[in-house]
């Protein structure tokens, strides 16, 4: 495949063809595509804070923050504005070039949206992308959103359209899919991924790659996560995903989505540094730095680098810095975060 060969056509069976070649065959590919489109030693860097954790009315099975799951997580209003920008200013000195922040709601509410707009231009102006993921929108938020400067909009499609009601029955596919659309429409960039290791099968995963990279336009950004399991959800005891499946979901979704940035999302904490060197050069390349993503684990900001430095990784940023004194940024923030809580703290 060259860099040229973009499709919206896939097959399934084209999709289980990809995940079942041999292994090696499957990562060269995926490593030939990656090197075609992407500095294979760059990844992009982003920082998630939660604005708003908690009550959500939605039921996904998979969510600490869903309020008909009983995990103990406490609600939250949300954020001042202020405390997003001071969080804003701490991810920006620890080399994040994109700051996303999320809110536990099944869509906005009108009242909420002038705070919100606010959030967006004041981290904007900071010299940052800005994100946000605040649940289904309707084509005039999403309008308001790319109006005020939002670059992108995190929707995930989450797991395949035949598996979907199975774990969630609040929301239909097709809702997200409303949602994509009204995004790009208002000129924002689309992030969507989604969950494996949800109990699904094999061909579940093959659907989920199909529904996104048969969308009319890629996702600029696919997050590919790692079901992480929460006591109080119905998915807790759930077996693990092998994780060479994960390191092929990761490797397919390069193959598939040439130009896309594929993000190594949640999971992250519990995947050795052998495991992330292998979904690196599989075309993963983009990561949250944060000691939460919402209210989930992530690696600290020092162990990433510390990666990063043994595999000769450098990060995609928005001006540069000397390997010393980016490190040197990474372990001043990580110190002023201790101090004075670096991202939100919601429990887990």
């Amino acid at each position: 495949m060259s860099v040229s060969q973009i499709r919206h056509d896939w097959t399934l069976s084209e999709v289980e063809q990809l995940f079942n070649q041999p292994f090696n065959d499957l990562m060269f590919q995926a490593q030939t595509i990656h090197r075609q489109n992407f500095n294979p030693n760059d990844v992009q860097v982003s920082t998630l804070l939660s604005i708003k954790t908690g009550a959500c009315p939605e039921d996904c099975k998979y969510c600490p923050q869903s309020a008909r799951n009983k995990t103990g997580l406490a609600k939250e209003q949300l954020l001042e504005v202020q405390k997003v920008i001071t969080a804003a200013e701490h991810a920006k000195a620890a080399g994040s070039t994109r700051f996303c922040m999320g809110a536990a709601w099944s869509s906005p509410n009108d009242r909420d949206m002038p705070v919100v707009l606010d959030m967006v231009r004041q981290v904007r102006g900071m010299g940052m992308e800005t994100c946000m993921t605040l649940g289904m929108l309707t084509a005039a938020q999403a309008q308001q959103l790319g109006d005020a400067g939002l670059d992108y909009y995190n929707h995930n499609l989450d797991t395949s359209p035949e598996y979907y009601d199975q774990i969630i029955t609040t929301r239909t596919y097709q809702d997200r899919l409303d949602t994509l659309d009204y995004v790009r429409s208002a000129g924002m960039k689309v992030c969507s991924g989604g969950i494996v290791g949800l109990g699904e099968n094999a061909q579940d995963r093959y659907g989920l790659l199909r529904a996104l990279a048969n969308l009319e336009q890629h996702p600029d950004s696919v997050p590919i996560n790692m079901l992480v399991k929460v006591k109080g959800t119905p998915l807790e005891n759930v077996d693990d995903l092998d994780e060479f499946e994960f390191i092929r979901t990761i490797a397919v979704s390069r193959i598939m989505m040439p130009k896309s940035h594929v993000r190594l999302s949640a999971g992250r904490e519990k995947m050795n540094e052998q495991m992330q060197a292998m979904c690196f050069l599989a075309g993963a390349n983009s990561i949250f730095y944060g000691c939460k993503l919402l209210t989930t684990s992530n690696p600290e900001e020092s162990s990433d680098v510390q990666l990063f430095k043994k595999l000769g990784i450098n990060t995609e940023q928005g001006r540069q810095y000397s390997d010393e004194a980016f490190e040197a940024s990474i372990l001043d923030a990580v110190k002023l975060g201790s101090q004075d809580k670096m991202f939100y703290d919601a429990a887990t």
